[in-house]
């Protein structure tokens, strides 16, 4: 009964977005018990009648979904499925709920009070670093300044670090007072552990969770690359403090994830589809969660996720704390802002129109369309010639992606691709084989566009749409980019 009931509201949120779908009795509606739910399909070309078709089941007899959403993205706004779940999410009225409050204990630096404003202005100035609005903290030059515990600063030296990095400098002290942030700068500017240091810091100042309890700090990725680059973070410092995270996104292993939300963690790290999917089926909630991050922000608006943002942060009490990160500030972005945002801060490293890491040699090749392998063939050979060799080709469509792989390994390199087809296994396996150094070439569609090092070289191949990419594509270290 109650996954027929399931079936039947699942049906009615389509049927409000769809016109051309026409819902029809389930069995359970026409008083027959059915053991297994069925749902109203769209409407065929052939004309309107309509037909039930049972959900796939699988051997073990749970529900398999029918989505073809492209994996590692949660799903895109406009699929039947994803908008069924977003209809379920309603708006919480939270002026009707008794709200624990959040404990914040204020930031105090010491070691800032002994520096001069003119000291502060000449060390923002030559960070190129901005800041909007009122009150903001004065950056921090050393690890100790920040008041970390002994345990992160460790971890913090054992990962090599020495100082902070200009947007850690300025974004800390930001963070870690509690107020609403927004971010802009270059990948590779060192903003995962801006944002993921004070979120284990808000967390041991919050009262421990509970059974049944939610996250307390959630943060949300454009794709399964990034959240997945991010919970490696967050393994190593969470671990520091003995706190637990876990990863949701489409394509992972769906089990572990429900078992990891089910025994309770301090973070969840997602992609905006595959947290709907459990906040949809009540395998996890967000009443306990008081410190929001949007990672890549304007990427998950430029794929289409805005929808999903806005129905998950409806979802967040409103007095939490939302720290938003982007590498560029389009009008979208600031709408976004300045919808959910309160009494923000703002810190722009480098200029607001963002498009292009300066580190970065870009070269630019203007030719035909029938020119473009063989001018690939030379360039691959020059640079498999060096000693650090290490590439990455951005193709448009996976098809070509496919194309352009065999024609490299015939051509005698190794070379291994992703995109949105590939298995989870296969996009591991792949990255693995690329970061160790065994397979020094990958071809890759926009899905592994941000997070990835290439140390060396960055090839965009096909039209004008691959232009905007030198502001996320060529990573943190010096690269060249090749465009054609």
């Amino acid at each position: 009964r109650r996954q027929a009931n399931q079936a039947i509201n699942f049906g009615l949120g389509i049927l409000w977005d769809f016109p051309s779908v026409k819902l029809v009795p389930t069995a359970y509606e026409r008083g027959v018990c059915a053991s297994v739910p069925f749902i109203a399909l769209p409407a065929t070309e052939r004309g309107t009648q309509q037909h039930l078709q049972p959900e796939r089941m699988s051997r073990n007899g749970r529900r398999r979904s029918r989505s073809r959403s492209p994996r590692g993205r949660g799903g895109l706004p406009g699929s039947r499925y994803e908008i069924g779940k977003l209809q379920t999410l309603r708006p919480v009225q939270w002026s009707q709920v008794k709200l624990d409050p959040i404990v914040r204990e204020p930031y105090r630096s010491k070691a800032t009070y002994r520096r001069s404003e003119r000291e502060i202005s000449e060390w923002r100035r030559s960070k190129e670093i901005t800041t909007k609005g009122h009150d903001i903290p004065d950056p921090i030059f050393t690890f100790e300044e920040s008041g970390f515990p002994a345990e992160i600063i460790d971890e913090l030296r054992y990962a090599g670090f020495t100082t902070p990095t200009p947007i850690q400098a300025q974004g800390w002290p930001i963070a870690l007072s509690g107020r609403d942030m927004v971010g802009i700068a270059k990948t590779g500017s060192g903003k995962t552990l801006s944002y993921l240091i004070p979120a284990l810091i808000h967390i041991d100042q919050q009262p421990r969770l509970r059974r049944g309890d939610g996250p307390i700090a959630l943060i949300l990725a454009p794709t399964r690359e990034l959240a997945q680059q991010i919970k490696q973070v967050a393994d190593d410092f969470g671990r520091a403090l003995k706190y637990k995270n876990t990863c949701l996104f489409g394509g992972g292993k769906k089990r572990k994830q429900q078992d990891d939300l089910e025994y309770g963690v301090e973070i969840v790290i997602a992609t905006p589809g595959r947290l709907i999917d459990f906040l949809s089926s009540n395998q996890t909630n967000l009443r306990r969660c008081s410190y929001l991050v949007l990672d890549e922000a304007d990427r998950m608006l430029d794929m289409g996720f805005e929808p999903q943002i806005r129905t998950i942060i409806e979802q967040i009490r409103p007095d939490r704390q939302t720290l938003m990160w982007s590498a560029t500030w389009p009008d979208i972005v600031a709408r976004l802002v300045k919808d959910y945002l309160k009494d923000y801060a703002q810190i722009n490293v480098g200029s607001l129109k963002l498009a292009a890491n300066h580190n970065i040699l870009q070269i630019i090749d203007v030719c035909q369309e029938y020119e473009k392998e063989s001018k690939l063939s030379i360039l691959l050979r020059e640079i498999m010639a060096e000693k650090e060799c290490k590439t990455i080709i951005f193709i448009e469509t996976k098809k070509r992606v496919d194309d352009i792989t065999r024609k490299v390994k015939r051509d005698g390199w190794p070379a291994r691709c992703i995109h949105g087809d590939k298995s989870q296994n296969e996009r591991d396996a792949t990255l693995n084989s690329f970061r160790s150094g065994r397979t020094p070439i990958l071809i890759a569609t926009d899905v592994a566009a941000r997070g990835l090092e290439a140390h060396t070289h960055v090839c965009l191949e096909e039209k004008r749409s691959a232009v905007p990419y030198p502001a996320v594509a060529p990573g943190s270290t010096e690269q060249a980019g090749g465009f054609w």
